[in-house]
Formats: structure tokens, sequence, C-alpha cells
């Protein structure tokens, strides 16, 4: 539930991650509100990776504050990470096992009593009941990310980080996994998305906020970040259709060099 202290589901302010000398993550702010897809965009080595693993609690930053659902991530690190559930980009669940045997171990981890039926509705729900007998490594990419999804979300969290959970799937099924991140987004829960598709930030996101160099450079809704920049050559250049994409404005303030 919901710390009445706040109304953001995630709240970090004036965030640095230091690793020795490097500084990956400076200064960093932004809030989540309930029911908001947000996208977190950066070119690689960017500092997303270090802003999600503190929000997560994996790491320890050297300064700032992270509250989720109003519970401080150091002060009150079990009721934070109570409150969040996370989808990484490759998740590595038993293969041998069924999806139903799956489904049940992680039910059982999140200290849920999860019965048959109760299970066999969830999968309903993902147009994967019939798959319920199947080994997990008999599913298809995308058939894997929306039980992936699944699991993260089984205990209800008031906060959903997904890491690139579209990546290599096809145009099916990475819409149909639009269509859940927007059915969870309208049931109240605060969504973060990271991804490299600038398409799929258009589509989904509420807000995104861009960084680089550990920074912030820009946050707000991706049609106003697009605004914004249309009339500014010397950041942003048009497609080759003449139209100003939020991709133009990516490489615009983030820069063409291709990051390893």
């Amino acid at each position: 539930m919901l710390n009445q202290k706040t109304t953001d589901v995630l709240e970090v302010e004036g965030l640095n991650v230091l690793y020795g000398s490097f500084q990956a993550v400076r200064n960093v702010s932004f809030t989540v509100h309930p029911g908001e897809i947000f996208g977190l965009l950066g070119p690689n080595g960017a500092g997303k990776t270090s802003t999600l693993s503190a929000i997560e609690g994996l790491l320890t930053p050297h300064s700032g504050a992270i509250r989720v659902a109003g519970y401080d991530i150091r002060k009150e690190a079990l009721a934070a990470r109570a409150s969040m559930g996370v989808q990484l980009q490759a998740t590595s669940f038993q293969p041998e096992l069924s999806v139903i045997e799956i489904l049940t171990l992680y039910a059982g981890i999140y200290g849920l009593n999860l019965n048959k039926t109760q299970i066999e509705n969830i999968l309903e729900e993902i147009n994967l009941r019939s798959a319920a007998p199947k080994r997990y490594g008999e599913l298809s990419g995308g058939q894997q990310q929306r039980i992936s999804l699944v699991i993260a979300t089984l205990h209800d969290p008031r906060l959903v980080l997904l890491d690139e959970p579209t990546s290599g799937l096809d145009p099916q099924s990475r819409r149909q996994l639009w269509e859940r991140i927007e059915a969870m987004r309208d049931k109240g829960h605060a969504i973060i998305l990271t991804t490299h598709s600038m398409e799929e930030a258009e589509a989904v996101c509420d807000r995104i906020a861009i960084i680089d160099h550990g920074e912030i450079m820009t946050i707000d809704t991706p049609q106003a970040i697009i605004d914004s920049n249309r009339d500014k050559p010397e950041v942003v250049r048009a497609s080759r259709k003449g139209k100003i994409t939020l991709e133009d404005v990516f490489i615009g303030l983030t820069g063409k060099a291709v990051r390893s």
C-alpha cells in the first residue's frame, strides 16, 4: 500500500553513483506517478543501469535519496523492495519446469498461496492457459516475456521496473507486451521502462527522461520533447523524410557516436 506521506510511487532526489573515481550518475532527480509509464532512455553507458540498480537496492549510492511507495530504500529496504517488481531483459527460469510449476514456485517465494485454478486464471489473462503444462524452455520468446512479466507482478507491486522487455521480439509479440504494460498502468501501477526503441518510447510512455554521461538532459512527454527541439537546428536535424522524430532529438542530444 502506498505510504500516505507521498503521492508519487517513486521519488529519486539528487542521486549520485560512483565507481571509485568514476561518477556514473550525477545529481539525478525524477518522480514516477501512479498510473504512469516513465521511460528512462540513454545510450550505452549513460547511467541507466546504475540508476536502476540503485532504485532496486542492488548498489549503495554515494549520495541522494530514493523512496519507493514512500519507503526509503536504505532505511526501509524490505518494505521498499516488497513494493516493486522487476523484469530484466534476459530472465533465466528453469527451462525443464512447466509453466504452472514456475508460477507456483514464485508465488511461494512472494508468500502467495495460489492454487492451480488461480494460476490457470492468471495464464488465461495473458492468453497462455494452454501453455500451462509446457516446459518453460519450449515457449517462444514472446511467451517467455509474458510469463516473466506476470512473475514480476504476481505480488501486485506499486512500482514495476522493465528493462528492455521487448528486445528481440517480433512485432506481434511486442504489441501484445505493450498492451500488457498499458493494462498495468491503467490499474494504477507506476512503471519504469528502459528501451533503445524510440518508437516504443513514443508509443507507450507518458513521460520520458533522456540521460547521458550520468545526467538527466530532459524530462517531459515524448511529444513535448520533440516540439521543444524541432526548431533547434544546432541540436537536431530532420530525418530523411523531413519529419522530426524522438529518435532525431535523442541523437541530437546524445550525439551520433556509437557507444560500446
